[in-house]
């Protein structure tokens, strides 16, 4: 991939952007991306692409056209990164000031949504990248965005955001850097600047003489994007468990297709040496169209029905070996293991400590995006985060209650399971006024006591 000082060499010429982006394209980070987003996609390509083979007795080989082809895909590794990101951000990012979040977003854009898009991409293909906007988040996927790293730092100095409709179709792309935004496009073999580089932050006016102008405007202190890379590996996740995915992909669909093959009939024919192909395909016609066949008794010649078993057991062992060995590879949290029966609060964290793990690792990569954008909008916050896990909810409570002469309200409130960090805030505000009213609303006597305390009346 091309590096940002060598954007600098060719002064950000449009044709050095073309060409950045097709050497891109032919990297292993781009080669990644599109095969995360196929897997999580539901289409596996290993078993997309699969085609069975037939040999000729020459050795010569052929494409299997007849025999029974079916593709299963599973669906593990998007369930793995859903799990993963929505137990970390199931319940959004809380901040020590309550009022960040509606800096960072819109109601449109909420940063809690951006942020759960952003690492759902960033686990797919390892990174991917937040561009804050003005008053939001827009969220780069590592298949539309090229990077440009500093040769000497290694810190994230420019980018391109590229997009194609067809192959025939103008190729649009925007140049991000330091200093503002250009517009390219290639269109029939040829590359211009589409809109001349202007600020991120800018303001227009629009004359009926001039049409619109740019008369104002302003950058951020650093570059805007930021990447947010999905683990410390900084690789896609599907790497190390494609092999096992696919795996399981073909055995299943192998199976399929024994079974599919093995339902059919087949026929054997007793003093038939005479008949040919084509007397064997009209004799399997004619029983497919009448169900019926004439054929000579008395030691003539005698057809005679087959089905096969097909072995499967040893298969499904096998099926059910690799689906755990991929929970476990890929840290992931296999409910059936506390699906069953009333599971203790102990026996539920241990079940969680492998997904706990990872998402320790990737809270980490989280911490680092959002302080990088926060650095942007020029406030020092630190982010929290409350794990959507499933939970023994009656025996934590009663923990937590066991312990509340201990503990202050909001302690006390953080800690029961069925809360949302969002709602907190709101139950100690109404905690409070219901305090107020009920010390206002008090009746008091005319000795300044309490009316339930005796005194003497005037």
């Amino acid at each position: 991939m091309k590096t940002y000082q060598e954007l600098v060499a060719n002064n950000s010429d449009p044709e050095f952007v073309i060409s950045a982006i097709e050497d891109y394209q032919g990297s292993n980070l781009y080669h990644w991306a599109l095969e995360g987003e196929a897997y999580s996609e539901w289409k596996n390509t290993t078993i997309t692409l699969y085609q069975k083979i037939l040999y000729k007795v020459t050795g010569e080989a052929i494409p299997d056209k007849i025999s029974p082809n079916h593709k299963c895909a599973s669906n593990f590794f998007d369930i793995f990164n859903t799990q993963e990101v929505q137990y970390l951000l199931g319940n959004g990012v809380t901040f020590n000031n309550s009022g960040l979040k509606k800096k960072l977003g819109t109601k449109t854009k909420k940063f809690d949504d951006q942020l759960v898009d952003i690492a759902k991409k960033a686990l797919i293909a390892g990174v991917a990248y937040g561009f804050f906007n003005l008053d939001h988040v827009d969220v780069f996927s590592a298949k539309e965005f090229v990077p440009f790293y500093d040769e000497e730092t290694g810190a994230l100095r420019a980018g391109i955001r590229f997009w194609q409709i067809r192959k025939d179709m103008p190729l649009r792309a925007t140049l991000y850097e330091e200093d503002g935004i250009t517009e390219i496009i290639r269109k029939n073999g040829t590359t211009s600047v589409y809109v001349p580089k202007r600020p991120y932050k800018f303001k227009t006016k629009h004359t009926e003489v001039d049409g619109t102008e740019f008369y104002d405007g302003a950058n951020y202190p650093s570059f805007p994007i930021v990447p947010l890379w999905g683990n410390k590996k900084r690789q896609s996740q599907l790497i190390g468990l494609k092999q096992s995915i696919d795996c399981y992909d073909l055995i299943k669909s192998g199976c399929a297709n024994d079974l599919d093959e093995a339902s059919m009939i087949y026929w054997t024919l007793e003093n038939c040496g005479g008949m040919d192909d084509i007397d064997l395909a009209e004799f399997k016609e004619r029983l497919m169209t009448l169900k019926a066949a004439v054929v000579d008794g008395d030691g003539g010649a005698r057809a005679e029905a087959h089905t096969l078993d097909v072995p499967y057991a040893g298969r499904e062992a096998y099926l059910n070996r690799l689906e755990n060995d991929m929970y476990r590879d890929a840290q992931a949290l296999n409910v059936n293991s506390i699906a069953s029966g009333n599971v203790t609060a102990t026996a539920i964290r241990a079940a969680y400590q492998r997904l706990d793990d990872k998402c320790d690792e990737f809270e980490y990569c989280l911490n680092q995006f959002i302080q990088g954008i926060l650095t942007l909008i020029g406030v020092d916050d630190d982010p929290t985060y409350k794990r959507n896990r499933l939970a023994n909810e009656t025996e934590e409570t009663t923990m937590v209650i066991a312990a509340a002469q201990y503990l202050d309200d909001e302690t006390i409130l953080k800690h029961l399971p069925f809360l949302s960090p969002d709602e907190i805030p709101f139950i100690l505000k109404n905690k409070e006024k219901e305090e107020i009213d009920r010390v206002v609303d008090k009746p008091v006597n005319n000795n300044g006591g309490d009316d339930n305390v005796g005194g003497q009346l005037d």
